[in-house]
């Protein structure tokens, strides 16, 4: 297929495209007048880069996955063994942010109800302007 067929088939932009194949994820075949053709697992190909990349991967970390990008829905199947590390590296950069948000949102609840103490991690104080439901 052209790259306009991909484009369409996978739900990205041709530019998009070009974008992958500049970065290495995507290597086409040319026919004789220069067309990019790609073959029928391209779609899904675009499909798991296009997923990954949403997900706060790099480039970079994507080819990792370059191995297992043709064989269904990298969120669906067992981990990929070459793209373990930069899904670990991942990981461990979310559990950060979550420790970092949690503590804002403590030091916020805190400061709601003008309490000085700290409060449990995961607490929700009972405010008038904090009146989220506090789930078991």
């Amino acid at each position: 297929m052209l790259i306009g067929e991909l484009a369409r088939a996978s739900g990205v932009t041709v530019r998009a495209l070009r974008y992958y194949e500049q970065q290495g994820l995507l290597q086409p075949e040319r026919t004789s007048n220069g067309y990019r053709q790609y073959d029928g697992r391209a779609v899904t190909k675009v499909r798991n880069i296009r997923l990954l990349l949403s997900n706060g991967f790099t480039a970079q970390d994507v080819r990792n996955f370059l191995p297992c990008l043709d064989d269904g829905d990298v969120s669906l199947g067992p981990a990929c063994p070459p793209g373990v590390e930069a899904v670990s590296r991942k990981v461990a950069v979310l559990d950060e942010r979550i420790a970092e948000l949690s503590a804002v949102r403590d030091r916020l609840v805190e400061a709601l109800i003008g309490n000085a103490t700290p409060q449990q991690p995961g607490t929700i104080a009972s405010h008038p302007a904090y009146s989220r439901p506090v789930h078991d």
